[in-house]
């Protein structure tokens, strides 16, 4: 099975059981998916903003039985998995402590000033702005509703006759990432452990913790995968995924010990079969955290840092390749 239709709003996957897709899977642009059985329901994430997620509440309303949530669970702490946590009225909010603790560092109104603010920020500014501030309203989000229930390393959830298992596979992409496998329907929802056909960003790391995460998901030969990103797919994808990381890793490690700097090094990479990939400045945060794994004295680069050394190795691909977002 190759990548389902790449089409806005709801997808069924299997009785009860659905995916919610946001085109182009670029930054912000998040996916999330429902779970319904027999009078019981398990929203897996909720998205960017409030509007998109009033959006995304209506959408699955139309399906039988989802109408009403009853549990939410986030996969990780990143805006666009958990911002709209607080539409979902009267639900349960299910993460991992971790999850949960990375939740509570996040200004909700840091990110509705950054359409006034973004040029007083410098280049970390501006990338913030052009890739999430000109896109998103994030008016509505005044506080945010953290989850209300937590747990350490996994956890099973009974959806009416439905069996979800939680199972955090992290740190990776965040402190804590967590995948929600839906027995009965051979379906894995992965959060950001995986994007499909877009650069994935680690910001926590190892690599090899993500690579091994990989090799859980394929591990439980799931017919069907609902990245955090991108087109729904098939496990085939999650592979491509993992090549992707072993490729980056293999040419990183002979210019991190021939001593070229992790910025020149990102952009010497070849990209190969992965250059139509989304998000290519992506790299750039990647190699610097394997440098890190490598050399733990490398002086720290927090995120405005790999914002700004993002939207320079942006400017530079996009005026060598004349291409831009879609939106």
């Amino acid at each position: 099975m190759a990548n389902w239709p790449f089409r806005q709003g709801v997808h069924e996957i299997a009785n009860g059981t659905y995916g919610y897709i946001q085109p182009d899977g670029t930054w912000g642009w998040s996916n999330a998916g429902l779970v319904t059985s027999a009078g019981q329901t398990l929203l897996i994430d909720t998205l960017m903003s409030v509007p998109l997620t009033r959006d995304m509440l209506a959408a699955f309303a139309g399906v039988p039985g989802g109408e009403r949530i009853d549990m939410v669970m986030n996969t990780h702490a990143n805006p666009d998995h958990f911002f709209g946590n607080g539409v979902v009225e009267g639900a349960e909010i299910i993460a991992t402590a971790k999850t949960r603790h990375e939740m509570e560092g996040f200004n909700p109104q840091a990110l509705a000033n950054l359409s006034a603010n973004w040029e007083t920020m410098g280049e970390a500014g501006e990338f913030l702005f052009e890739t999430m501030g000109r896109y998103f309203d994030f008016s509505g989000v005044d506080e945010l509703a953290l989850p209300t229930r937590t747990f350490e390393s996994a956890m099973t959830l009974k959806v009416g006759e439905k069996t979800v298992e939680l199972t955090d596979l992290g740190p990776a992409h965040t402190e804590s990432d967590t995948i929600a496998h839906v027995l009965e329907d051979r379906t894995v929802f992965t959060g950001d452990l995986m994007f499909n056909e877009g650069h994935p960003i680690v910001w926590a790391g190892p690599f090899d913790n993500w690579i091994a995460a990989c090799d859980h998901i394929i591990a439980l030969d799931p017919e069907v995968v609902v990245p955090g990103h991108g087109p729904i797919c098939d496990v085939e994808n999650v592979r491509t995924m993992k090549g992707y990381f072993e490729h980056l890793r293999r040419e990183a490690r002979g210019r991190f010990e021939a001593g070229m700097d992790w910025r020149d090094a990102a952009r010497d990479i070849p990209i190969k079969e992965y250059a139509d990939w989304t998000d290519s400045e992506r790299v750039v945060a990647n190699v610097f955290s394997l440098y890190k794994g490598w050399d733990p004295n490398l002086p720290h680069a927090p995120p405005p840092v790999l914002f700004a050394e993002m939207n320079r190795y942006r400017k530079e691909h996009h005026a060598k390749h004349g291409c831009g977002h879609a939106h």
